[in-house]
């Protein structure tokens, strides 16, 4: 069964001026350029919905507002479970990819890592 993230996004309250375009049709290609953004990142729109939050008035009074809220959803990448894991599969490393490991950090290019201090004798 998949998994979905969600995302809530505040509806735009005021267009961005395009070159001939004006009143609805001008909200409209704001929205729409709004959704097409977030398209590229890989959310899918599913609806709009008009939520109160309950806000401050004054010092001691509150008042309720209506928010207009773009409802979006993507897939989460599919993750094995316990039960599906492999015994081959990579172990974690401490140490990231590209990372210097701690003993490489002081050591010069023409140095190379040796056996350690030889014993007296």
């Amino acid at each position: 069964m998949p998994r979905f993230e969600y995302k809530l996004v505040p509806a735009p309250e005021k267009s961005i001026k395009q070159k001939g375009l004006k009143g609805p049709a001008l909200f409209a290609a704001t929205l729409e350029d709004m959704l097409n953004s977030l398209a590229i990142d890989g959310w899918e729109f599913q609806r709009s919905e008009i939520l109160p939050e309950e806000v401050r008035a004054g010092l001691t009074s509150r008042t309720t507002v209506y928010r207009n809220l773009l409802v979006f959803r993507r897939a989460l990448p599919d993750q094995p479970g316990p039960m599906t894991a492999t015994a081959s599969a990579p172990k974690p490393s401490r140490v990231t990819d590209g990372a210097p490991s701690l003993s490489n950090l002081f050591l010069k290019p023409d140095d190379t890592p040796g056996p350690g201090p030889a014993p007296k004798a």
